[in-house]
Parts: structure tokens; C-alpha cells; sequence
């Protein structure tokens, strides 16, 4: 059974260009401290969501919504995550995951039963720790990446960008990385401090120059300029 710690009855920025509801998942191993929701981090809340009448709600949406976006939290670290998905794709809706890409083999083992990926590239690989408060971090996310390229599934590869942990010249060597491993969409995303409990980086996100100037520029990378 799927933990859910949230649902948006629609959306149309989750799943670029569908509309689609979004199921939040409780649990995360990692610590960002930009999340804009911390509430999912914990594996259990008292707050949840019963899956029935998570279904219950699609059932009288088919025909209205084009998928289902699986966010979180985490959504690869729960095991009721694959059922959940073939529940959701047997009343005829399109499929849609974000992931942090912690658990290379659980987003593996999903792939095949979606549609579209939304994954998170936090930061160079090798410097994964100074986001994520967790050791070896990259690791995981590098093979979550591999993972979804060797697929060949539709993917938005996305960074979110905070001034004072990711600088400019970072993110544009981010971005060749991540071209030349055959990425075909990359997308950043400005902090957001609704939600965000670190009140350091929520008054420390002032940026020298428009995000959309950097996104102008390695999207030029990826065909996309």
C-alpha cells in the first residue's frame, strides 16, 4: 500500500504538457535544505492519505486528466510504488514519476511501467554531500541517471539552483556533463522558499543575474537555445 502524504487534484507544470494530478509520496532519505517539503521527508505521517481514496478520486477523473505524477518525498522508496502504478495505468492514465534518483535499482525495476521522468541532478556528482547531508550520495544518482537514459524514457533532467550552493560556473559544468552523457532536456529551477525550514538560504537566495539568463544559456547545450 502507497504512503501518501498529498495529492493535487491538477496540475499542468508536473508533467510538462499534460494535465495531471500529483500523488505525493512520504518518505526521503536525503536532507536538502532547500526542500519545499520537509512534511514528506519522514516514512510515515499522520496526515496520510488512504491509497483507496486516492483511487477513488481518479476513477472520477479518467477521461478529464491525461496521467498521474508520482513526486514526493521519495517515490522509489516505498514498495507499494509498482502496484500503485499499474492500478493507476489500468484506468487508463499516462504515468509520470519524480525521483531524486536515490535508489538506482527501485527506479529501474519502474521504468517500464512509465511514461515520463522528471529527475532531479542536484548538484556535479562528487559534490552530491553539500546538498544532499548525506555521504556518497552521488553515486546513486549517477546510476539513477544511467538508468533512465539506457531506457530511452521521455525525461526532464531538472536542477534546482540556490546561489549559495550551486554557483553559475557549476551549473554550466553540470549542464556539458550532462549533454554529453546524451541528456536531451534540462531544465533549472529557481529555490523556492515557501516551505523551506533552512531560514539561511531563505535569506541568502538574492541572485547577481536572472536565472533565465543561465537557463538561456546551457540550454544551448542541449539543442534547446
Amino acid at each position: 500500500m502507497l504512503h501518501v502524504g498529498g495529492l493535487t487534484p491538477l496540475s499542468t507544470t508536473d508533467w510538462p504538457g499534460m494535465l495531471a494530478a500529483v500523488v505525493f509520496c512520504q518518505g526521503c532519505p536525503w536532507r536538502c535544505g532547500y526542500c519545499h517539503n520537509p512534511d514528506l521527508i519522514p516514512p510515515r505521517s499522520d496526515r496520510e492519505i488512504p491509497w483507496d481514496e486516492v483511487m477513488a478520486f481518479l476513477l472520477r477523473r479518467r477521461g478529464l486528466l491525461d496521467g498521474v505524477v508520482f513526486s514526493g518525498g521519495e517515490p522509489t522508496l516505498q514498495r507499494g510504488l509498482p502496484e500503485a502504478m499499474r492500478e493507476v495505468r489500468a484506468l487508463g492514465f499516462g504515468v509520470g514519476l519524480h525521483s531524486g534518483g536515490a535508489y538506482p535499482d527501485k527506479l529501474a525495476a519502474v521504468l517500464p511501467l512509465v511514461d515520463w521522468v522528471g529527475l532531479d541532478v542536484k548538484a556535479p556528482f562528487a559534490d552530491y554531500p553539500r546538498i544532499t547531508g548525506i555521504p556518497g550520495s552521488g553515486d546513486p544518482a549517477r546510476e539513477s541517471l544511467e538508468c533512465v537514459l539506457a531506457a530511452g524514457v521521455a525525461h526532464e533532467i531538472r536542477t534546482t539552483v540556490h546561489p549559495t550552493l550551486l554557483a553559475d560556473a557549476e551549473v554550466e559544468n553540470l549542464a556539458r556533463e550532462l549533454s554529453a552523457r546524451g541528456v536531451k532536456h534540462y531544465v533549472l529551477q529557481p529555490f523556492r522558499s515557501q516551505g523551506c525550514r533552512d531560514e539561511g538560504l531563505c535569506h541568502s537566495a538574492a541572485r547577481q543575474r536572472p536565472l533565465a539568463e543561465l537557463q538561456t544559456k546551457v540550454a544551448a547545450l542541449f539543442g534547446e537555445g
